[in-house]
């Protein structure tokens, strides 16, 4: 098998040298697959999507634009989730908790199949870094909420996510999130329907 699809790895190594050149870093998961544990479907990997530079060409450009609709989706839902900026710790706890169950189900709703729980953490380490935490500090809660319960090619428990959300508010704020959401209730039922 030695040397095999090694010209389509090349072209695919090329492609993304291109494009993280001409538009950033941005668009560095633009071949992010779904079989990886990605949003993208346009592209799987050099060996199945390089083929005619046309038809390569055309998978490259749908696959960043995949890319880019997913990104713009993802920060609208983090805008629509992030905890007030001046929110009580009760109230930060709440939003965070909600928050990391809607990110980690919207992550699973993208269709990723095989590593769903890295883009999970990658997914929930941007949205708190995008509510202003330093990335590292951010990393860190993350993985300690998570700490290994979700795996690959295995869909969590609702109970799970919920447990991890909560995990993820209490090691942010100190406080257990509200198990009264009844004065919440049309935030919720906007975020059920996302």
């Amino acid at each position: 098998m030695a040397g095999w699809w090694q010209g389509e790895h090349w072209c695919e190594s090329q492609v993304d040298a291109i494009i993280r050149e001409r538009y950033g870093t941005w668009a560095w998961g633009w071949s992010w697959c779904y079989r990886d544990g990605g949003p993208i479907g346009n592209w799987i990997s050099g060996a199945s999507s390089v083929t005619t530079p046309d038809e390569t060409a055309a998978r490259v450009i749908a696959a960043l634009l995949e890319w880019r609709e997913w990104l713009e989706r993802t920060t609208q839902r983090f805008a629509e989730l992030a905890p007030p900026s001046d929110a009580s710790p009760e109230d930060r706890s709440w939003h965070l908790e909600r928050a990391c169950v809607r990110l980690v189900t919207h992550t699973l709703d993208s269709g990723a199949e095989g590593g769903w729980h890295g883009q999970a953490s990658i997914v929930l380490g941007w949205f708190l870094t995008s509510t202003g935490m330093d990335r590292a500090e951010a990393a860190r809660a993350v993985e300690s909420a998570i700490g290994g319960r979700f795996k690959s090619w295995v869909t969590p428990e609702r109970t799970l996510i919920e447990s991890v959300g909560e995990d993820l508010a209490v090691g942010l704020t100190g406080h257990a999130p509200y198990r009264d959401h009844r004065e919440r209730a049309a935030l919720e039922d906007l975020h059920d329907r996302y």
